[in-house]
């Protein structure tokens, strides 16, 4: 199965380099690696040149946000199968994307996702919080669960049979595509776990009180494009799910 890895990128050269070093080390060989950048302007694309010979797609033009740039990605992969690393991640071993292959081909699953650390922005090794996941089954998303996104892996065929994701979303685009396949169109999902991605601390839905308002309420809206109905207690209980890991 060839592994089509997207990483979006604009003035990242702080952290682009670890971020391809642990996608170029994985000890799968069928991996795609393809970078789409925004018109870095701080030497990023001069860090993505030397990998040259690694990096087998690289896009630098304007783009119209995260999303846009992750949906230039999906137009261009090719692997069966598609997941994302994005320039402030690490993938937390060599051998995370072997491990995706075989429980895609055991399980014959359209998707899966496992657990995530939360990591200090310029020590990889110290962890600040583990998103500990846990099994998924049918209804979930009622009780305010949703996989960490960036453990996220899918056949590529469902952004063709359910679309990419929506760029009218700013910060919740993420959560309204799991939401659409995973709860709205029953996609077949299996959890492995134990931490595949490493994903340092300071995300944009939370580094304000305004954007997690304003994500709360995207995800709110979420629900209504889908034409699906959440229960009284679900918006409110997705952001006391992650406030819990803190106490674990």
């Amino acid at each position: 199965m060839k592994v089509s890895i997207i990483t979006v990128c604009y003035n990242s050269a702080k952290t682009i380099k670890d971020t391809i070093d642990s996608v170029v080390a994985q000890n799968y060989q069928d991996i795609e690696y393809i970078i789409i950048d925004g018109k870095s302007t701080d030497g990023t694309l001069e860090i993505i040149n030397s990998y040259s010979s690694k990096v087998l797609k690289c896009f630098s033009e304007p783009d119209n946000g995260l999303y846009d740039a992750i949906n230039k990605g999906i137009e261009v992969a090719t692997g069966e199968i598609v997941g994302l690393v994005h320039a402030d991640d690490v993938l937390a071993a060599k051998d995370v994307i072997s491990k995706v292959v075989d429980v895609f081909i055991e399980n014959r699953c359209e998707a899966i996702y496992s657990d995530l650390q939360y990591v200090d922005k310029d020590n990889l090794n110290k962890v600040f919080r583990d998103w500990k996941a846990g099994g998924y089954s049918d209804g979930m998303f009622l009780n305010g669960w949703m996989p960490p996104h960036p453990t996220f892996y899918t056949k590529r065929r469902l952004f063709e049979d359910f679309g990419a994701y929506d760029t009218s979303f700013e910060i919740s685009a993420d959560y309204e595509l799991m939401l659409r396949f995973v709860h709205g169109n029953k996609i077949s999902i299996k959890y492995i776990p134990e931490v595949l991605v490493k994903m340092r601390v300071g995300g944009k839905s939370n580094s304000s009180i305004i954007n997690r308002v304003k994500a709360n309420l995207e995800d709110r809206r979420a629900w209504r494009v889908n034409y699906l109905k959440p229960n009284f207690f679900t918006l409110y209980q997705k952001p006391l799910s992650k406030l819990i890991q803190f106490l674990k």
